[in-house]
C-alpha cells in the first residue's frame, strides 16, 4: 500500500463523518479489509503498531478531550506514530479548544505520523445511545470504552490471519492509568518525559507550602457577578517595566473608566498577560496611581514572600489625588491565553536538581517552574515551554518543556524566537495553498481584459525603498487638453489572483500582513505573486486597480474614477533616484516631467491636510547595512526622508480616502474602514509637562490645536527639541484599527484629520486591502460579490484578526531591530554619543540616541550596592540623583557598549558620562 493509497483510505474515513450508520454494516467489511492491510503494512515498516484511544474518566464537561488537550506536545513528537483517535474525542476537543483541535487535525493530516481518525459514532458496532439519566460525559466515556473493546476483538482476527502480535494500548487520564505512566516506559526516548504536562489531581492542588494567592471565584459565580455589576470583565495586560503592576482593559463601551490598575502580587492573582479576567474594583481610598518605578523580577526570591511585600511597599507612595486611577484586584480567570513561550532555562544551583526555573523572553510573562532531566543539555539554549497550571502556594506557574530551538545568540535561532513570540505565521506555504497559484508561464488573456482599461500607453513609474521587490503601487501625472492634470494611482490587482474562500485566500487572511525583519521578509502571499506576477515591475505588463483623478493646478479634485486596468511601468525608481530626477536641470523626459507634476501637487495636498489638523509626528527609524557574506550589520544609521517619500505618501493617502468614501457610499453596512481614535486627555499629561518644563505650551483640545502648538514649539538654542516633542507625541497616540462600518459609528481618523479612511494601496502585503479591492470591484461592476463580503459580523471578526496581526508584526519588526542593534555593537567596543532624556521614572531615566534611534533605561540602583539618594518630581518632571538633577529633554553624553553577561537578555549599556552620576546601570 503506497502512502497515496493510505491517504485515500484516510479520506474515505473522514468523509464518513457526514454519513449515518444505517449502511455502516455494508461498508464496514470493505473498509476494515482495506484497513487491516494497512495495519499489516504499517507493522512491516514500523515493526510494531500502537493503537491508542485518548480517554478520560471524570466529572467535568467534555473530559474525554483532556488527554489530547493537555498532552498535545507529546502527540506531536516525531517518535509518536500509528495512533487512532476516536471521533468522539475529536468532537470534544473541538468544543473545548479550537487551537488544540487544529493541532491534532494537522497531526492527523501528516502522512508521516500515521495518525487516523475512526468515526466510531457512525459505525454500527461502536455506536451507543445515551441512557436515561446518563450525562453526556459519562455517555462519551462509555462510547470510548465500547470502541476500545470492539477494536481489541477486531484486531484479534487480524492477528490470526496475519500471524501478527499487535498491541493495543488504551491511554486515559484516570488514576489507574496514570500510575502505569506509559510515556515513562518508553526508555529509548527519555526526552518525552520532560514534555509531560504537570497536572495535579483536582482538589489536591495545595499540598504543602504557604498559601500566597487568594482562591479564584468559580466561573459560574463570575458570570453572575459580571451580569450584576459586582465584577468587571477585561483583558489583562502585564507591564513591561514593573512585574508587580498590570492594567485590565474593560470590555464594552458602557464603562466610564476603561482601564483598571492592578498592583501587588496578591491582586495580580496568577493572571498571565492577555488572559481574560474578572476584576473587582477596590474602594476609592485604595486607588493608586500608575507606578513610575521600574521593577524587574530577578527570580532570586521566589520563596521569599516578605521580600516581595517590601518591593510592593515601594509602589505605595503619596501622590496627587488627580493622578489616582480606578484600581482593582483579579478575582478569577474567565479565559486563559496560555501559549508556548520561548526563553531560556535558569538552571537550579542545587546539584542534580530536576526542578528549574524557565525565564521567558517576554518580560511580561512570569517565570515558569519545570522539571527536566536534561538541564545541562538545555543550558544556553533557546527552548519552548508551556504552562500547565498555577497552584495557590507557588510563586510561579508550573509547566513543561516542549522543544529546543537552538543556541542562544545564533541569528537563525533568535529570528525563530521573535517570530514565535509574536505569533507570526512563518511556515512555508503548503502544497494545498500553492495549488491555487496560476500556472507558469502566465500571461494576460482576452478574458482578463474584459472589464479592464488598457493604460499601457501612460508614463507610469514606481518609487520605493532600495531593494524593494514587492512593488504595490505606481503613479502617473500628465496634462490634459483643458489645462487640468490627470493623476493616477495604480495598485497591484492581487484580488485577481486570490479568489474568495480557497486555501490561498484563507492562508492570506490568517497571516494578515507581510512582516519585514532586518534581513528577511515573511510574505503574506507566495513569492510568485509578491515578487513576480503582482509586483508592478518596470517594462512588463501587469494587472492593476487604478484610482484616477482630474485635478486643477491647485490640487482640487474635479472628478474621480476607478477602473480595473492593465499597465506597463516605465521605471522602477528608488526615492533617491526619483529625487535626483526632480532636482536635475538637464532631465526633461516624460517620467521626470510626471514626477515633477506629482511632487508639486503633493506639496499642496500636504499643506491642505496640515491646515485641516493632520498631525506630522516623528519616530526614530534605523536602517542597517549588511555584510554581503556574513549578513551581519556593519553600519547603522537613521533613515533619511526625502521629498519623494512625502510625494508618494500624499497620493497613497488620497487614494485611500477616495476609495473609503466610494465603498462606504455603495456598502454603508459592509465597508472595511480604518480609524484612529482620539487619545484620552490623560495620555497627554507627560507631553504637556515636558513642554512646560521648557516654557512651551502644548494644547491638546483637538488634533488641529495639537498640530498648531507643535509647529510653534521651537527653541532657537535647541533645534532638536521640536523633534523630541513629536516623538513624545507619537507615544501618546492610540493604535489605529480596522473595523466594519456597520458595527461602529465613529469613523474619524485622528492623526490624518480625515472623516473616513481605509487601506487600498498595499494588497501584496495587507489582507485588508484585498477585501477593500473586492468591495470596490463590486461597486464598479468589475466583479461579483459573495456572502462573506456582505456579512458585517464576519467582517468584524476579520478586522479583529487583522488588528492583532498588524500589532504583532510591528512588535516583531522592533524586536528584529533590537537584535541587530546588539549584533552591531558587539564588535564596536565603547562608542561615545550624544543622547536626550525622553522619560523620567522614580528610579531611572529613559534616554534616546538620535544617531542610532536607540532607547535605553538608566537605572540608579545597583544590586548589592548602596542606593543613592533619589528625589523624583513628577510635575517638572525630573529626577535628582545625589544632588545632580536630570530633566526631560536634557542633553547628555553616554558611552555605549554591549553587555553579553546575561545571554537571555543581552543589554546595550549606556554609561552616563556627562553629567557624571554614581551608582547607575543602563540597559536597552
Amino acid at each position: 500500500l503506497s502512502s497515496c493509497k493510505a491517504a485515500r483510505v484516510r479520506l474515505s474515513l473522514h468523509e464518513r463523518d457526514d454519513h449515518f450508520f444505517t449502511s455502516a454494516k455494508l461498508r464496514s467489511r470493505r473498509v476494515w479489509k482495506i484497513q487491516s492491510k494497512l495495519f499489516a503494512y504499517a507493522r512491516k515498516v514500523q515493526l510494531k503498531i500502537l493503537v491508542r484511544f485518548p480517554a478520560v474518566r471524570g466529572k467535568g464537561p467534555n473530559s474525554a478531550s483532556l488527554l489530547i488537550e493537555v498532552f498535545i506536545d507529546i502527540l506531536e513528537d516525531p517518535v509518536i506514530k500509528n495512533v487512532i483517535v476516536l471521533q468522539t474525542v475529536l468532537q470534544e476537543v473541538r468544543s473545548r479548544s479550537a487551537p488544540v483541535y487544529k493541532r491534532i487535525r494537522d497531526v492527523i493530516g501528516n502522512p508521516e505520523k500515521h495518525f487516523y481518525s475512526f468515526t466510531n459514532e457512525h459505525h454500527r458496532e461502536t455506536y451507543i445511545e445515551q441512557e436515561q439519566g446518563e450525562s453526556s460525559n459519562d455517555r462519551n466515556d462509555r462510547a470510548i470504552r465500547v470502541a476500545v473493546k470492539w477494536y481489541s476483538e477486531h484486531l484479534k482476527k487480524i492477528q490470526k490471519e496475519e500471524n501478527e502480535d499487535i498491541q493495543v494500548i488504551f491511554l486515559t487520564n484516570d488514576r489507574n492509568n496514570k500510575e502505569k505512566e506509559y510515556i515513562k516506559s518508553l526508555i529509548d526516548n527519555p526526552d518525552l518525559v520532560d514534555r509531560l504536562a504537570c497536572v495535579s489531581d483536582e482538589g489536591k492542588e495545595i499540598e504543602s507550602g504557604k498559601i500566597i494567592f487568594p482562591e479564584h471565584v468559580p466561573l459560574s459565580k463570575l458570570q453572575q457577578g459580571i451580569k450584576s455589576g459586582i465584577y468587571l470583565q477585561g483583558t489583562y495586560r502585564a507591564s513591561r517595566d514593573n512585574y508587580l503592576e498590570a492594567t485590565v482593559w474593560v470590555h464594552g463601551d458602557a464603562e466610564e473608566n476603561k482601564e483598571i490598575i492592578i498592583q501587588g502580587l496578591k491582586h495580580l492573582n496568577r493572571a498571565v498577560h492577555e488572559d481574560i479576567v474578572a476584576v473587582e474594583l477596590l474602594a476609592k481610598d485604595e486607588w493608586v496611581a500608575p507606578s513610575s518605578v521600574v521593577l524587574q523580577d530577578d527570580g532570586q526570591n521566589e520563596d521569599d514572600i516578605e521580600m516581595e511585600e517590601k518591593k510592593e511597599n515601594i509602589l505605595k507612595i503619596s501622590v496627587n489625588k488627580n493622578m489616582l486611577r480606578p484600581t482593582g484586584k483579579v478575582v478569577g480567570i474567565i479565559k486563559r491565553n496560555w501559549r508556548p513561550f520561548c526563553g531560556m532555562l535558569s538552571k537550579s544551583q542545587i546539584k542534580e536538581a530536576r526542578r528549574h526555573l524557565f525565564t521567558p523572553a517576554d518580560r511580561r510573562i512570569p517565570r515558569i517552574r519545570i522539571e527536566t532531566r536534561q538541564a545541562d543539555k538545555l543550558e544556553g539554549q533557546r527552548i519552548i515551554v508551556a504552562i500547565d497550571g498555577w497552584p495557590r502556594n507557588s510563586r510561579y506557574p508550573n509547566g513543561h518543556f516542549v522543544k529546543n530551538l537552538g543556541s542562544a545568540g545564533d541569528k537563525e535561532t533568535e529570528t525563530e524566537v521573535l517570530l514565535l513570540e509574536h505569533d507570526v505565521p512563518h511556515q512555508p506555504f503548503s502544497q494545498n495553498v500553492l495549488s491555487f497559484l496560476p500556472k507558469m508561464p502566465w500571461s494576460i488573456t482576452e478574458k482578463d481584459m474584459k472589464y479592464r482599461e488598457d493604460l499601457r500607453h501612460l508614463y507610469v513609474c514606481s518609487v520605493d525603498p532600495p531593494g524593494c521587490t514587492d512593488i504595490d503601487d505606481a503613479l502617473h501625472c500628465r496634462e490634459i487638453g483643458n489645462g487640468n492634470l490627470e493623476v493616477g494611482v495604480h495598485i497591484a490587482d492581487v484580488s485577481h489572483f486570490i479568489r474568495p474562500g480557497n486555501a490561498l485566500d484563507e492562508e492570506s487572511a490568517k497571516r494578515g500582513t507581510t512582516v519585514y525583519l532586518c534581513e528577511k521578509r515573511i510574505d503574506m502571499v507566495p513569492e510568485l505573486l509578491s515578487s513576480n506576477l503582482c509586483s508592478l515591475r518596470s517594462n512588463v505588463d501587469r494587472l492593476a486597480f487604478s484610482c484616477i483623478w482630474e485635478m486643477n493646478q491647485k490640487a482640487e479634485i474635479l472628478n474621480t474614477r476607478f477602473t480595473k486596468s492593465i499597465i506597463n511601468s516605465k521605471a522602477s525608481l528608488t526615492y533617491a533616484e526619483a529625487q535626483m530626477r526632480i532636482d536635475s536641470a538637464t532631465m526633461n523626459d516624460d517620467i521626470t516631467v510626471s514626477l515633477r507634476g506629482l511632487n508639486k501637487l503633493a506639496k499642496i495636498l500636504k499643506k491642505k491636510r496640515i491646515d485641516n489638523g493632520a498631525l506630522t509626528l516623528s519616530s526614530p527609524e534605523v536602517r542597517f547595512h549588511m555584510d554581503s557574506e556574513t549578513h551581519d550589520p556593519i553600519d547603522l544609521q537613521t533613515k533619511e526622508l526625502k521629498e519623494t517619500n512625502s510625494m508618494v505618501e500624499e497620493f497613497m493617502l488620497l487614494a485611500n480616502v477616495s476609495v473609503a468614501q466610494k465603498i462606504y457610499d455603495e456598502f454603508p453596512e459592509f465597508a472595511l474602514l480604518r480609524k484612529h481614535p482620539a487619545p484620552p486627555p490623560s495620555n497627554y499629561d507627560i507631553l504637556v509637562k515636558a513642554a512646560k518644563s521648557k516654557n512651551l505650551e502644548i494644547k491638546t483640545d483637538s488634533a488641529k490645536a495639537l498640530a498648531e502648538s507643535l509647529d510653534k514649539a521651537e527653541s532657537p538654542d535647541f533645534p532638536y527639541l521640536n523633534t523630541l516633542l513629536r516623538i513624545l507625541t507619537t507615544r501618546c497616540m492610540m493604535q489605529a484599527v480596522y473595523f466594519c462600518s456597520g458595527m461602529d459609528s465613529d469613523f474619524h481618523h485622528y492623526g490624518l484629520a480625515s472623516p473616513i479612511y481605509t487601506h487600498f494601496t498595499s494588497p501584496i502585503r495587507r489582507y485588508a486591502d484585498i477585501i477593500v479591492h473586492r468591495l470596490l470591484a463590486v461597486a464598479i461592476g468589475a466583479d461579483s460579490t459573495y456572502p462573506e463580503l456582505t456579512d458585517k459580523h464576519k467582517l468584524a471578526d476579520l478586522s479583529k484578526n487583522l488588528n492583532y496581526r498588524h500589532k504583532m508584526a510591528q512588535y516583531a519588526q522592533r524586536a528584529s531591530v533590537a537584535f541587530h542593534t546588539q549584533l552591531f555593537f558587539k564588535t564596536k567596543g565603547v562608542v561615545n554619543e550624544d543622547a536626550y532624556i525622553l522619560f523620567v521614572r522614580r528610579n531611572a531615566v529613559v534616554v534616546l540616541i538620535p544617531k542610532y534611534g536607540l532607547e535605553g533605561t538608566v537605572f540608579f540602583e545597583e544590586k548589592d550596592k548602596p542606593t543613592p539618594k533619589l528625589d523624583y518630581n513628577s510635575e517638572v518632571p525630573s529626577l535628582t540623583v545625589e544632588g545632580t538633577t536630570l530633566c526631560v529633554f536634557d542633553k547628555v553624553k553616554v558611552n555605549i557598549t554591549l553587555d553579553a553577561s546575561n545571554i537571555q537578555h543581552q543589554k546595550i549599556r549606556m554609561e552616563l558620562v556627562e553629567p557624571k552620576v554614581r551608582h547607575m546601570i543602563c540597559v536597552f
